[in-house]
């Protein structure tokens, strides 16, 4: 059965019931971006984070980020595991889905997942690849996902890596990838961002962005060779911004916030347009799966977001 939580519950165990901006950061993205909010809710007993960004598209999009709460997972997986593959029964992972579901008020049937490998293709997805009764994974090898089409619910799957959402509010399309390290060298926010202009005739200027809870700079210690990946994709003035010396020699701390950020600038999308939520998983990880923070023995969070049903209008 899974476990409920209640508003003192969370402040009792977590001390928090809201998450501010946590941008005391001097970066760039930090500088430019107008000040949002990442907001803790509960809905039919389910934690989640919404983010600011998204407030004023609720009438025809929604958004929603798990925590590791609500569900009914065991171990070092409870409570809510979306993760097939990480040693939780996958009845139980389709049990979580559903609960989460009727939390958002979307149908699991609607689902649809992404299948994450660390690359950069984007895909647009129709209903044929929605997880249907027995909320199954019909795609491989795709690490984003766009839709234009009502209540189709997209679920990408993390555990420090970047996630990034879109929402275009003239041409009522949503996306959502996956990025880390390796999608960000691969620039996959701008190939979403792309993608969405040649499938949709999305306008970059128009995209709301997300970049959301993930590892932060100060968690995330890199090798040289990593390093040298990023310096070979971002100018000479940004490596400062997403890089600095590590702990030890040969290591770094690599920024995917800055780095992510930048990518969606540089893709067209406006600095007011993108909130960079500052939320890290590994720091958070008492609430929030974090790789890093376990050497990977943990459960995974999930993305969702969609399009809501076009309200119908009455007749005169």
């Amino acid at each position: 059965m899974a476990n409920t939580w209640t508003w003192e519950q969370v402040e009792q165990q977590f001390g928090m019931t809201k998450w501010g901006a946590e941008q005391k950061s001097t970066k760039q993205y930090a500088r430019e971006t107008k000040k949002q909010k990442t907001t803790l809710q509960i809905h039919a007993g389910v934690p989640f984070l919404s983010f600011s960004i998204f407030e004023e598209e609720a009438d025809w999009m929604g958004m929603a980020f798990s925590t590791k709460l609500g569900g009914i997972s065991q171990g070092y997986l409870a409570e809510m595991n979306f993760g097939w593959n990480r040693g939780d029964d996958d009845e139980t992972v389709r049990e979580n889905y559903r609960i989460m579901s009727k939390a958002l008020q979307i149908a699991p049937e609607r689902l649809v997942f992404s299948d994450q490998v660390h690359d950069t293709k984007v895909e647009v997805v129709t209903e044929k690849m929605a997880a249907g009764d027995k909320i199954e994974k019909h795609l491989a090898g795709v690490d984003g996902i766009i839709t234009e089409e009502e209540e189709l619910v997209l679920a990408t799957s993390y555990a420090d890596c970047v996630p990034l959402f879109f929402a275009d509010p003239v041409h009522k399309v949503v996306a959502s990838s996956h990025s880390g390290w390796r999608g960000t060298v691969g620039e996959i926010g701008a190939k979403t961002i792309k993608r969405m202009q040649q499938e949709f005739g999305s306008d970059p200027g128009d995209i709301r962005c997300l970049v959301g809870p993930s590892i932060c700079q100060d968690c995330y210690e890199v090798s040289e060779e990593v390093a040298e990946a990023f310096r070979a994709v971002y100018e000479p003035s940004l490596w400062d911004e997403i890089l600095a010396p590590g702990k030890m020699p040969g290591k770094y701390q690599l920024d995917l916030y800055a780095a992510c950020y930048e990518t969606l600038k540089k893709a067209g999308a406006l600095p007011e347009h993108i909130q960079v939520s500052g939320v890290c998983t590994c720091c958070h990880s008492s609430i929030l799966f974090s790789h890093r923070a376990t050497a990977g023995k943990r459960g995974n969070l999930n993305g969702f977001i969609w399009k809501r049903a076009s309200q119908e209008v009455p007749e005169s």
